[in-house]
């Protein structure tokens, strides 16, 4: 099956029914559920575009010369490498850069973990030929994945060994000649509603003997059994896209994995009871940088909406004439523009890595994911400035419809729009700054990759300053030999 379309993503969640629970209550149907199901159509239609768009989505499958998506690609050069930055930010368009979990970023590190096959058989044999047999399952099937990778927050002052029960955290229960039980939870698997879910090694792990039945790395699909998946509330309220805009079509959900005795096939493992290795797996297989890069190409893709946004509102109603707020839109330009040269920058100065894969270079994705989950807020901050009490004020599509609709008609109109035309954008602006859809963005970008502060430590502790320290210092030698 090559790149897949929208309908045949919908059959296989119809065929596949996943253990997905939601307010208390087992969903039976994910393409039909209250709250979940617009969520299951925009990512149907994201797999639509691919066909749309199939000369920028779409490569050759190396495999069987089938159309494939872009972002399985294991690049080989700097073209290549920038073909598949292209697709992953035409794809972050899509959703405006609102669907943080679009499938091309688990995709890039599913491609590194094939890469990367020969470190991960020599930190447990196997793992490697498993890993690239996986990729090439979901590059050939078109596969969505959902992940996880951090355990349950109960007691954080301990390690997961020392919980109050040792199976809170997803831990090895049993080995068998067949595989491994898993019992216990991890999270945050956000796009549950996808086909299969990739568990990541924690980074996390200190003791060898301690933390050794808590290490692994393995896929699965989610509709395998004892596999549950925890839902918090869906910020897609049911309404309309005119009321809800954003939340009504790119609810991505958010979950807990629990897994209840589940049987991972020793096939689907790609790293075992070797706590350095799965403190090192992100680095060593060079997964990281390329996630980031998909990242990168999403943020650019949500600063340009935020830009073209704000620039609509101030058009609206005329406020343009004001210096602070030309300001604030130089502000988020400046954003954007930076994002854009991080990107080029780590695409311009790419490079093969041990594993023969062409990598972006670390250092500007590092600091393009190190100062977004900073940026966004503020921007979001800027929409809310900028609509002031306007966007409290907002009447519904059924107000504009209604009885008093022609007072609504009268008294939403604006220097330059329609009450027809300003309240949608209005909505939007909401959505984007002030609903639970929006709460749920800002929160998702601040912790993106981890706490903001622990990321920042680890750049203090991992970039080399010593050139800048020696610089400094023979300035100083010299300005003291002067006297």
């Amino acid at each position: 099956m090559p790149a897949r379309t929208g309908s045949e993503l919908i059959q296989a969640l119809r065929e596949s029914p996943i253990e997905l629970w939601h307010r208390g209550r087992k969903v039976e149907d994910l393409t039909t559920e209250e709250g979940i199901a617009g969520g299951v159509r925009s990512l149907a239609a994201r797999y639509d575009l691919q066909h749309r768009e199939s000369e920028k989505l779409l490569f050759p499958s190396p495999d069987t010369g089938d159309p494939v998506g872009m972002s399985f690609m294991i690049p080989e050069t700097r073209e290549d490498l920038v073909r598949v930055g292209d697709a992953m930010h035409r794809l972050a368009d899509f959703s405006f850069g609102m669907a943080g979990r679009d499938p091309s970023y688990l995709n890039r590190a599913m491609s590194a973990y094939a890469a990367a096959a020969g470190w991960l058989d020599s930190a447990h044999p196997g793992g490697g030929a498993n890993a690239r047999a996986w990729h090439r399952e979901m590059r050939e099937r078109d596969l969505a994945l959902t992940h996880t990778l951090i355990n349950p927050q109960i007691n954080r002052a301990v390690s997961a060994a020392k919980q109050a029960d040792p199976f809170l955290a997803a831990r090895v229960k049993k080995e068998t000649d067949a595989g491994l039980v898993i019992k216990g939870a991890r999270m945050l698997a956000t796009l549950p509603i996808s086909d299969s879910i990739m568990v990541f090694p924690s980074t996390l792990l200190k003791n060898p003997e301690e933390d050794a039945p808590y290490s692994f790395a393995f896929c699965l699909p989610n509709a395998t059994e004892g596999l549950k998946f925890i839902c918090r509330e869906t910020v897609d309220y049911g309404r309309s896209h005119f009321d809800h805009p954003l939340g009504s079509r790119f609810e991505e959900l958010d979950a807990l994995v629990v897994f209840d005795d589940v049987f991972v096939p020793w096939e689907n493992v790609f790293l075992y009871r070797d706590v350095k290795a799965c403190n090192e797996a992100y680095a060593a297989t060079s997964a990281v940088v390329h996630m980031s890069h998909q990242v990168i190409c999403k943020n650019i893709a949500k600063t340009e909406f935020l830009l073209g946004l704000v620039s609509l509102m101030i058009d609206a109603v005329g406020i343009e004439i004001f210096q602070h707020v030309q300001e604030k839109v130089a502000e988020i330009w400046i954003n954007l523009e930076t994002m854009k040269a991080f990107r080029r920058a780590a695409e311009a100065d790419a490079a093969l890595n041990e594993h023969g894969m062409m990598t972006p270079a670390f250092d500007p994705l590092d600091a393009a994911r190190n100062l977004y989950p900073r940026l966004y807020p503020r921007m979001v901050e800027i929409v809310r400035l900028l609509g002031a009490s306007g966007l409290v004020a907002m009447p519904t599509e059924a107000d504009l419809k209604g009885p008093l609709g022609e007072e609504v008609h009268r008294y939403y109109q604006s220097a330059r729009l329609e009450a027809k035309d300003r309240i949608p954008l209005y909505r939007l602006a909401w959505d984007t700054a002030l609903s639970a859809f929006a709460a749920r963005q800002v929160q998702y970008e601040t912790y993106f990759f981890g706490d903001p502060v622990r990321m920042a430590c680890a750049i203090f502790h991992s970039k080399d300053r010593t050139r800048y320290m020696e610089r400094v210092r023979e300035f100083l030698r010299d300005s003291a030999e002067e006297h």
